[in-house]
């Protein structure tokens, strides 16, 4: 006779279940669509950052609009690996890592002493800082035109980047994976969870001793790291960094995507960022000028109607689709009889208790 414990999934195989997933997603893309695998790339590299964006806003509770920063600086940092140093995308990857992390530090230390608004207008002049130093520095950052000229050898030594975004699909691919673990992982650990409780009420972290300057910026920086490593992604397998990779714009626009998929699940930063994605994609091949009124309508939508409302009525459709149990009725369980009164019998024959 088997346990009920028995019956139920290996935790290990509960928590493999959404990577399972994801690698089938990608998959049956790699599939079905292979003419769009640049766009899918896309997609991968831009849930890394807004993955990294969800640790600020969704777990730590600081708004910023000035990530691009640490974007266009691993961006940048892999590019002129590339140009100067050497063509591999494994170290163009750490060093773009490394970079956005040590920006994140740099500014974190000081744009960390203030939060709300302030915090907010400080990492908007960062990320102008960086732009308007990239601007300037032409003979590194090629200004305006671009940084341009230089491109990655194969992944591992096998695998060459194509015209036909095969091998930036894969290779985008398993690095989101690896980030998407890493990430929680991180946010599972105690420091993750002093972070959360950072975000819940400050004042009483503080009260039982928490850091919490130190845990902020340490998450800073790793936020830092990841959005570097998305940096790095996009200059290896565009082989072109623009001033773009620093703007405002590009800030702006990882919050809307956080803000479709739901900010502090990891898994909502995927959501958003592979929704918005595909409707700039479709929506500006239909019509480039008009497209921005698609994704305000949807940001109307999620603020205005709450998701867990949405998301039930969706269960609520494809349950008989996915062969849900029905309701269990009179014939199959006991009806469920109405609370009786105090001092009314349980039972209808059932006698009153005496009294003393």
């Amino acid at each position: 006779m088997s346990s009920p414990l028995q019956n139920q999934p290996a935790p290990l195989l509960r928590q493999a279940l959404p990577y399972l997933l994801l690698v089938g997603i990608g998959a049956l893309l790699y599939f079905l669509a292979p003419e769009q695998l640049p766009l899918f790339s896309r997609i991968a590299i831009m849930a890394i950052f807004v993955m990294s964006l969800d640790l600020v806003v969704g777990y730590a509770g600081l708004a910023t609009l000035g990530h691009a920063a640490l974007f266009g600086t691993g961006a940048y940092a892999a590019g002129l690996a590339a140009l100067h140093l050497a063509p591999d995308p494994l170290l163009g990857l750490a060093i773009g890592a490394a970079a956005g992390a040590c920006v994140a530090l740099i500014s974190g230390l000081f744009i960390l002493r203030y939060d709300g608004l302030t915090f907010l207008m400080l990492s908007i002049a960062v990320s102008q800082i960086l732009g308007n130093l990239a601007s300037k520095l032409r003979n590194w950052t090629g200004g305006d035109d671009g940084l341009t000229g230089y491109a990655s050898s194969a992944v591992l030594g096998l695998a060459r980047f194509d015209l036909y975004g095969k091998t930036a699909f894969l290779y985008s691919g398993i690095t989101m994976l690896l980030c998407l673990f890493a990430m929680r992982r991180l946010m599972g650990s105690p420091f993750g969870l002093a972070c959360v409780g950072i975000h819940q009420n400050r004042l009483r972290m503080a009260a039982i001793g928490t850091d919490i300057r130190g845990q902020l910026l340490k998450l800073y920086v790793l936020a830092g790291f990841f959005a570097g490593i998305a940096g790095a992604l996009s200059a290896q397998t565009n082989q072109i960094v623009g001033l773009d990779s620093l703007g405002f714009e590009l800030s702006a626009e990882a919050l809307v995507m956080l803000v479709l998929g739901g900010a502090g699940t990891l898994y909502g930063a995927i959501a958003g960022a592979a929704l918005f994605m595909l409707i700039h994609h479709i929506a500006s091949t239909l019509n480039p000028y008009h497209w921005l009124f698609i994704i305000g309508g949807l940001l109307v939508f999620v603020v205005l109607v709450p998701r867990d409302r949405w998301l039930a009525q969706i269960g609520k459709r494809l349950s008989p689709l996915l062969g849900s149990p029905r309701p269990r009725t009179p014939d199959s369980a006991a009806p469920v009889r109405p609370a009786k009164a105090a001092g009314e019998p349980a039972t209808p024959g059932a006698k009153e208790p005496l009294r003393s």
